[in-house]
């Protein structure tokens, strides 16, 4: 069985030296730079992070997308729906092959072509809590999971 790390100081090296693949820090490696690149103006390095054979799911929206494009053709449609993005990590850990990451993101859903089956009407401030089940293989993510539960932002 493989031990499970949290987040290393290492984890947060160079986008352009990662540590080795089929590490535990690799796999960190790939989470922290995945959120630091999930931005409307760094996706096409975000692209880079994935596997040819990337499935995103979002299993409570039952949305799911297959392949580099269609995953970075549904970020840029996320960040279109959503203003004021805030994102807080709570807790990261993993393993070579898996990273699981849990943060609550806040925002105003603006428009709902992001966010197909959203379960809150556009124009609401949302407080989501959502957790990432990152699968690792060849030292890219093949598959990303983010499991979404949604409520009003009650804090604004």
């Amino acid at each position: 069985m493989t031990a499970i790390d949290h987040e290393p100081a290492s984890a947060h090296s160079d986008f352009r030296s990662p540590p080795p693949v089929g590490t535990t820090e690799h796999a960190l490696w790939l989470a922290h730079w995945h959120f630091e690149l999930e931005n409307p103006f760094q996706l096409d390095m975000l692209k880079e992070l994935y596997h040819d054979d990337i499935v995103w799911e979002v299993p409570t929206r039952r949305v799911v997308y297959h392949g580099k494009d269609d995953v970075i053709a549904n970020y840029r449609r996320l960040f279109e729906s959503c203003a004021e993005p805030n994102l807080t990590k709570i807790e990261r850990y993993g393993t070579p092959e898996r990273v699981f990451d849990d943060s609550e993101l806040t925002f105003k859903l603006i428009d709902g072509k992001g966010f197909p089956n959203h379960p809150l009407p556009v124009g609401t401030r949302i407080s989501m809590r959502i957790v990432h089940n990152f699968h690792i293989q060849d030292g890219l993510i093949i598959r990303e999971i983010g499991y979404e539960m949604w409520r009003p932002d009650i804090s604004w």
